[in-house]
């Protein structure tokens, strides 16, 4: 692939803002104060930084970290006695400074946002100097003989020779040159100036930085640690998350550099507004923790008085309206689909399988049997990391696949997080139920069908809501039946 010039943002970038994103983002401004100046924000921005930090240097493979052990020093802190001898590939005292290096480096985000500071060329080499002062080496190619050699790493300031990398397939991807990166750099940060004074959405400029800034290359080594230090930058100053990709995210990271280096960034940016969903999602669902860490029986009485006054208050009772209102719209959507798969089912396989049967059970608003499947519901929450609270809202809609082991995909709308304030999660989960003594049924092998729940708030807009809805659905059906395909 030849190196060209960076090129500006398309002039049609409207077309690539999320509209997921702005609803939640204003259910999350409602609460931010109140959730930043408690102790479980803080325990849980925190993890999020040590997360960060881990992750981004088993992307670049650094180093690997074991997933167990990777659990524990996000919750426990970065500590060599809990690492123990096998669950890395490096020497344990390099990885740690490693992984300290890129968890000062993302604070350091904060205290430049914190100083109102504007990003700089000169900044950028302060981060590379933090991310890579316990790296001495890196890796080169000899281009004359495809020989791959240790070099001395370069560190806070620009490249002095190409670093062109070759692919699988014989490719060499070229880079910006040495001599060009200067003048690259530079333009860089100009644009991205223009677009904050244009406004343009953080998911939609953090991709757009951190790609351009990849297509440079401007640094000998440590590009990508960089690269997602910068576009965390954007988000941290709109005043949302630092980007948080995982080991797990980085086939689907890789995939849409690729096309972004074809011209589409659509795909970076669904990528990284999905990260952003998932931090909201995770902050909102602290809101009761953060009232439960006042003790004091005073504190705790007054709190609850708050509560109670905000809970009666007319613009929480619209709100509430209004979003059930949605929920309503969706659960039929949902209900409609639901029957069309199932009489899919019956229809292809009557004639293949005796007793086969495809049914859907539901219960609607104000139904008795609402609070029916709590813990498959709970468990799926779990496992996608927010509290599901069936108390103040809750309907459900099941579809029942009785052939072979019977299996059943549950759709659950219910309120995100303790405190009811207008939003509301459409959660999806696949389980089996099997045979046991005395005709009983247990339920097993409970499946999350998405990687986080589908979220919506009383700031929606019906029209993109129902759109988002139906395609997240779509996928949803698709995880459910493969779930199902696997049990024959």
């Amino acid at each position: 692939m030849i190196w060209q010039p960076i090129e500006d943002i398309l002039s049609s970038w409207q077309s690539l803002a999320s509209s997921e994103l702005p609803p939640l983002v204003t259910v999350w401004n409602e609460q931010a104060e109140r959730l930043r100046a408690s102790g479980e924000f803080k325990a849980f921005m925190e993890r999020l930084r040590r997360e960060i930090a881990i992750e981004t240097g088993i992307i670049e493979r650094l180093y690997n970290i074991d997933r167990g052990i990777t659990r524990l020093l996000i919750e426990q802190g970065i500590n060599e006695a809990l690492i123990p001898h096998g669950a890395t590939d490096r020497p344990v005292k390099q990885v740690v400074s490693l992984i300290r290096d890129q968890e000062t480096a993302i604070e350091g985000l904060f205290d430049f946002v914190g100083g109102q500071r504007n990003l700089s060329t000169s900044y950028i080499k302060q981060l590379h100097q933090v991310l890579t002062q316990n790296q001495e080496y890196t890796e080169a190619l000899i281009p004359s003989t495809g020989e791959i050699v240790r070099v001395s790493l370069i560190m806070g300031d620009w490249k002095r020779l190409p670093n062109n990398p070759m692919r699988p397939d014989g490719i060499i991807h070229e880079y910006c040159p040495p001599e060009q990166v200067a003048s690259e750099m530079d333009r860089l940060i100009e644009l991205h100036h223009q677009h904050r004074n244009q406004q343009i959405p953080p998911e939609v400029e953090s991709a757009w930085l951190h790609h351009r800034f990849t297509q440079i290359h401007p640094f000998q080594d440590g590009n990508g640690r960089v690269a997602r230090c910068i576009a965390s930058l954007v988000f941290i100053q709109a005043g949302w998350f630092p980007l948080v990709l995982t080991r797990d995210d980085r086939a689907d990271y890789i995939a849409a550099l690729e096309q972004a280096d074809q011209g589409d960034l659509s795909k970076l940016i669904d990528l990284f507004g999905k990260s952003q969903k998932q931090a909201f999602i995770r902050s909102l669902g602290l809101s009761e923790q953060v009232l439960s860490e006042s003790r004091r029986t005073q504190v705790i009485i007054a709190s609850i008085a708050e509560k109670l006054k905000q809970n009666q208050s007319a613009s929480i009772q619209e709100r509430s309206r209004k979003v059930e209102h949605f929920a309503s719209k969706l659960f039929e959507i949902a209900s409609n689909r639901s029957q069309d798969v199932a009489n899919e089912i019956k229809l292809s396989v009557q004639n293949l399988v005796d007793d086969a049967d495809a049914f859907i059970i539901s219960a609607p608003a104000g139904d008795t049997r609402s609070y029916y499947h709590r813990y498959q519901i709970v468990e799926t929450a779990k496992k996608l990391g927010y509290f599901a609270n069936t108390r103040n809202y809750h309907t459900w809609i099941q579809l029942v696949i009785n052939i072979g082991i019977s299996t059943t995909i549950l759709l659950s709308f219910h309120v995100l997080g303790h405190e009811y304030r207008g939003l509301l999660v459409c959660s999806a989960c696949a389980y089996h139920r099997d045979n046991v003594e005395d005709g009983e049924r247990n339920i097993s092998d409970i499946q999350a069908l998405a990687d986080s729940p589908f979220q919506f708030s009383y700031a929606d807009e019906e029209g993109n809501l129902t759109e988002r809805f139906k395609q997240w659905l779509e996928d949803v059906i698709v995880t459910g039946l493969e779930y199902w395909n696997k049990s024959l």
